[in-house]
This record gives structure tokens, sequence and C-alpha cells, in this order.
């Protein structure tokens, strides 16, 4: 019976390891039906876009008279604009830029708001009422007035869609930094924090290799949900005349082409191609950020 017994000891089963916040994050996320198909449509808009010298060869910029505002057709999928241009070239060059704007302006957004709030929130005393207060002087801003303002100013010297992505970023990082403070803040408490500054971790390194890793899931949440939202600005900036110019063919820009009544009620192809892409483009990336906070979510089971 000895030898059975020890037979049987050895060969129970081991007990599965447990997952990481992160590996239980994921798992979640690949579960959400929603969000993957949202993925999904990102990364074909992404490619067609990024592609778009390959996939057409019309000239995006050149005015063809005797083409002017045709229906879309074999030869034009998507019809043509006021000036004979093809509208699915526009469509899939004005990805590129709208995109463009969007995740530049996020990054940026991101790195300042998340260099300043960790810095603010670790820190605190003076230094953390210096930074929140020159945040709440950016905050101040008024967002519209300044953009309009700054990209004129700074249209000659700084070439193309880059003065919009400065503009944009450099003053929109504000609501990051209080969110990045305020985890900062509860999570430096703990005990593990506490354990790395008693045994001399530099400040640099509690922050980076302790503190972002546990507040990264809120960053990348915001980062989403801010990538949305860098599109809806460029788009309203751009139909506005002062986001990316003209000449530069842009979502926003193709709906500012097509703000007459009779294009508006008649030759729905001008105008309802770059609609539909900002309108699907910002529900899919709005889908991915509630899917992530709904991984990110502790409490969250399903």
């Amino acid at each position: 019976m000895e030898p059975q017994l020890e037979k049987s000891t050895a060969t129970q089963v081991k007990p599965p390891k447990s997952m990481s916040p992160f590996a239980i994050a994921r798992r979640k996320f690949l579960r959400n039906k929603l969000a993957m198909i949202s993925v999904c449509f990102l990364i074909f808009v992404s490619v067609i876009s990024f592609l778009a010298p390959y996939i057409t060869t019309a000239d995006v910029e050149r005015v063809n008279i005797g083409s002017m505002s045709l229906e879309p057709s074999s030869e034009h999928w998507l019809g043509t604009d006021k000036n004979g241009r093809d509208v699915f070239t526009r469509l899939l060059y004005g990805g590129r830029v709208s995109l463009l704007v969007g995740i530049s302006c996020t990054l940026i957004v991101i790195t300042i708001g998340t260099i300043i709030g960790s810095i603010a929130g670790y820190f605190g005393g003076a230094v953390d009422n210096l930074l929140m207060r020159f945040t709440d002087f950016v905050l101040n801003f008024p967002f519209l007035v300044f953009v309009i303002v700054l990209n004129t100013i700074l249209f000659g010297i700084i070439s193309g869609v880059w003065v919009l992505i400065l503009v944009i970023g450099f003053l929109s990082w504000g609501g990051v930094a209080r969110i990045v403070r305020s985890k900062i803040l509860a999570e430096k408490e703990n005990e593990y924090i506490l354990a790395a500054v008693s045994i001399g971790c530099k400040p640099s390194k509690v922050i980076v290799k302790h503190l972002l890793p546990n507040v990264l899931s809120t960053i990348i949440v915001q980062a989403t949900l801010l990538f949305a939202g860098m599109i809806v600005a460029e788009a309203g900036l751009s139909y506005l005349g002062f986001g990316v110019p003209s000449s530069t063919p842009s979502w926003g820009n193709m709906l500012a082409f097509a703000n007459e009544p009779d294009v508006l009620k008649d030759k729905l192809w001008m105008w309802a191609p770059p609609a539909l892409a900002i309108v699907f483009t910002i529900l899919s990336i709005n889908f991915v950020g509630e899917g992530l906070k709904d991984a990110f979510n502790p409490k969250s089971n399903r």
C-alpha cells in the first residue's frame, strides 16, 4: 500500500500558476467581441490609408475641370468633388493625415501629462503646487482661440500638419496630468513603495519601475479616449478653416469643401464618405477604450 500511496502523491496535478493582472486583462479584452471588431476595423482603416499611394494612382491634388462633381462610377468609385478630384483617393490620403494628427497629438499629450503628473504626485509639497498651478494655467486657456492664434503665428515657421499637431498637443495635456497625479498620490502610500524608498532607490527609479507600471492601465485607457478626441478636434478645426492647410487632404478638409447647401442636399458622395469615416473611426476607438477599461477593471467578470 505504501508504494501506491507514494505514486498517487507524486502524480498529483500541480495547481495552475496565477496570472498577472496584465495577462488577465489581455484575456478579457480578447474575449470582448465588440472591442476586437473595432480593433480589426481600425487596423483596416490604418492600412488602406497609409498604403494609399499603392492602392490608387489618381493625383490627389490635380484639378480636372472636365470631371467636376461627377457621380460615383466605375472610373470614380466615390465620384469627384467640385474641383474634379477623385473622392476615393482623397478619402484614403485624408485618412493618413487625420490618423497621423490623432496619433501624434495623443503621444505628445500622454508623454507630457504623464511626466508632469508623476513628478507632481511623487514629490508633493512645493513641487506639486508649482506644477499643478502651471497645469491650471494651461487648462484655463480658451482652447479654440489659442489653437487658431498659435496656428496662424507658427504657420510660416513650421510647415504643414505639424503646426496643428504641436499646438493641440501642447495645449491638451492638463487633464492627463491631473489623472496621473491622483493615481500616483494613492499608489505611493503602498508598502512596496515605502520599502523601495527606505533602501535608497532614486526617485526616478521609483517612478519608472514601481509607480508607472501600476498606473499604466489608466494611462492606456486615457490614450484611447484622447485619440478619438484628437481626430474630432482636427476635423472640427479643419472644417472651420483653422486646422490642416486646405492644400492637404484630410477628412475635415473634405467636409469643409462640401459645406454648400446644394452639395449637402444633392451630392452626398462628396461629404458622406469622410463623415462616415470619422463616425465609424471614433466609434471604434471608443469601443476599444471601453473594452480596455472593462479589461483592466478588477471587479469586472466578463
